[in-house]
């Protein structure tokens, strides 16, 4: 599509006109390298140079006029058509409308309502006469090509780092004399067109001898630290005193840690190999659960080693406890192979909490074992596959004897398998119901006390606090309880809806054409009165957040009739989300971003004993 709104006037240009003054093909009295990748930016160049007609890409975009194209040039014209995977049946549309050209109309400056359209995928502002390009430009995240050739640019803003998906970058002819290091994000780009511009040696000498790739990837890897992000808002959601103790009021944080087994440079071409280093990404999770000082924490994608070695002995030491879960299909492997699978883990403060039991789910042995589901293709072809788990832990408060059944859970990732994610659900749902029965019989706690190391440098006496008894519980949802992890599934999806609304139609789009036993025939439903944390804010921008994809994928989920939300750590500094295209990065250390709440437990209301009232008695 091509567009002449931004300007009227419709300026000529000969092929030897540059914004540089310098000779066509070359770079001032500089010699220029021989090479197979600087002679190929030479033919490129010079063919760019001899489009001058306004709205050259516009006008030879039909079938017929393509092969009046140079060759050279035949990747600009490209039809790059691919379909984005679906995310929980999202699938991208499509706009009848995806590139403008404007080139050639002496354009100074480009209107910021561009920037509104965050579908295009193709751009030509080639032949302008653009002095500098805003940092809005990032926003255009879809772009697979971009021509800025021609101009009189001086400098590229960093947001440029955000365009992900461009394959091809032409910068012909300007007066750039150096690239922002942000251009290292451009981990897909196959050709940067850099000739007739004055830059530095290093840049001109890199792309020569090793072309467009090896330089993308010496800009990522030599350049600096980021400034860090603003800190997270704390928000506070509800200030109105509880009938309860401050005893009872506790934080929980949430965070799925990347594990080192899936870090990988192609799985996260765009970030610096140091940001990816395993030692440096534990150390930013286990700093940032001290500083965050949270009374239960649960995270998933931590392996058997990084717990044993890492994770357990350092967060001792601030008065955690913890147990684990690996995935089950270490249960096959030798000792050394098994130590790396990843799974769940769960700490609490040892001084405020006992616990009292611990359970784990696995979805794949619970599945099977379901007698509606015997003899189910699919529980074997699509649920067997699989090993995820979830954990159950069953703590008490020391002090107010409340109790509180905490479970973590990473759920299976793949957007084709949604019928999977929403079994391994409802399964999960099912056994909490059960555990929640026997836990709601639980007997008393008698040994509670914690043993305290006296604190040599206090002169003031310690006042010992009497523990109050285990509280009791009539029914088992009135237990308080806690949800957290990964469940790979956003809002609206199966997951997410079977366990905020309590139940599932078996005709959900999740579960069309499958087959699971009672799930699929008759639905699936839960017993508790549970409430996505953030869903009090309307839920996250995002909580998983790569040059790819961004959405909300992770949950702390509480039960509403026996837990109060009153506050949780807000939203990432949008600043720096403008020049970081996705995690892992130098301050996150996973792609996922962590969650941290506060909640307080609701006292128990008091049945009131009311008198009949028969009127006024007549005599």
């Amino acid at each position: 599509m091509s567009s002449g709104t931004l300007s009227s006037a419709t300026p000529h240009f000969t092929p030897s006109h540059l914004q540089s003054n310098t000779p066509v093909g070359g770079q001032g009295g500089m010699s220029r390298p021989d090479t197979e990748y600087w002679n190929e930016q030479v033919r490129v160049a010079n063919a760019s140079r001899e489009l001058t007609q306004a709205h050259y890409f516009a006008r030879s975009s039909g079938g017929a006029n393509k092969q009046t194209i140079p060759s050279a040039l035949r990747a600009a014209f490209r039809d790059d058509d691919e379909e984005r995977k679906p995310i929980n049946g999202q699938v991208t549309v499509k706009q009848p409308w995806r590139v403008l050209d404007f080139s050639g109309q002496g354009l100074r400056v480009i209107a910021s309502s561009l920037f509104r359209y965050p579908f295009l995928e193709k751009l030509y502002f080639n032949h302008n006469k653009l002095r500098y390009i805003t940092p809005e430009l990032g926003q255009l995240r879809n772009l697979t090509f971009l021509d800025l050739s021609q101009n009189d640019l001086q400098d590229l803003p960093p947001q440029i780092g955000m365009l992900v998906n461009l394959k091809g970058l032409y910068l012909f002819d300007n007066h750039l004399q150096t690239l922002p290091y942000e251009m290292g994000y451009l981990y897909q780009l196959e050709f940067l067109g850099i000739e007739g511009n004055p830059l530095n040696d290093e840049i001109r000498n890199t792309l020569a001898e090793s072309g467009t790739q090896e330089l993308i990837r010496s800009l990522r890897e030599s350049g600096p630290e980021l400034d860090p992000p603003d800190e997270r808002d704390w928000i506070i959601l509800d200030e109105t005193p509880i009938n309860t103790g401050e005893e009872d009021r506790f934080t929980v944080f949430d965070a799925n840690i990347l594990c080192p087994k899936y870090v990988t440079a192609t799985q996260y071409p765009y970030v610096p190999s140091r940001a990816l280093a395993w030692d440096r990404r534990r150390e930013m999770v286990i700093n940032e659960i001290r500083h965050r000082n949270a009374d239960i924490v649960c995270l998933q994608e931590i392996d058997s080693e990084s717990f044993n070695e890492e994770f357990r002995p350092n967060l001792a030491a601030n008065d955690y406890k913890g147990i684990f879960w690996q995935k089950s299909r270490a249960q096959t492997m030798a000792e050394r192979e098994a130590k790396l699978v990843d799974g769940c883990a769960t700490f609490w403060k040892n001084s405020k909490y006992i616990m009292l039991d611990k359970q784990m789910v696995d979805f794949r042995k619970m599945a099977i074992n379901r007698a509606d589901m015997k003899g189910e293709h699919d529980i074997f072809n699509r649920v067997m596959t699989r090993d995820d788990i979830a954990t159950v832990t069953f703590l008490e408060n020391r002090l107010t004897g409340s109790r509180i059944i905490v479970v973590n859970t990473h759920v299976f990732w793949n957007p084709e398998f949604a019928d999977v994610k929403v079994v391994q659900i409802a399964i999960l749902m099912e056994q909490v119901a059960r555990l929640a029965e026997t836990y709601a019989k639980w007997k008393p706690c008698t040994d509670k006390e914690v043993f305290k190391f006296a604190n040599g440098d206090s002169d003031e006496p310690e006042v010992a606090v009497k523990p109050a008894p285990s509280q009791t519980y009539a029914h088992a949802t009135d237990i308080p309880m806690l949800l957290c992890g990964d469940f790979n599934s956003t809002p609206g999806s199966g997951p997410y809806d079977l366990i905020a609304h309590g139940s599932l139609s078996n005709a959900h789009q999740d579960l069309v054409g499958r087959s699971y036993g009672s799930f699929t025939r008759d639905g699936m439903r839960h017993p508790f009165s549970l409430k996505s944390t953030y869903a009090n804010i309307g839920e996250m921008e995002f909580t998983n957040y790569t040059a790819t994809w961004q959405g909300v994928v992770d949950y702390i989920w509480y039960s509403t009739n026996a837990l109060q939300n009153t506050g949780l750590l807000g939203e990432i500094d949008r600043n720096y989300l403008q020049r970081v295209p996705g995690f892992p990065s130098w301050h996150f250390p996973s792609d996922h971003l962590p969650l941290f709440a506060e909640y307080v437990v609701k006292g128990k209301k008091e049945k009131k004993v009311v008198e009949a009232d028969f009127g006024p008695s007549k005599r």
